[in-house]
């Protein structure tokens, strides 16, 4: 991560991410769990803050559209 912009956007994902965990963990539910790691993971392979908050917000909008 070079800049800053890419640290809080980075933290943002994660703490959005630890609430899909924590979600999936008490509803038994997979699709919140496996975005929830994805949200931890993906901030550290995008090339730039863009794509870090286009690729972000669909990760979070996929358990509304995809129930497993």
């Amino acid at each position: 991560m070079d800049t800053t912009a890419e640290v809080i956007w980075g933290m943002f994902f994660a703490a959005i991410g630890l609430g899909y965990v924590t979600y999936s963990r008490r509803q038994r539910a997979a699709m919140p769990l496996l975005c929830g790691i994805g949200l931890f993971v993906f901030p550290y392979f995008m090339p730039n803050v863009y794509v870090l908050v286009l690729t972000g917000a669909v990760i979070m909008a996929l358990p509304y559209f995809i129930k497993i």
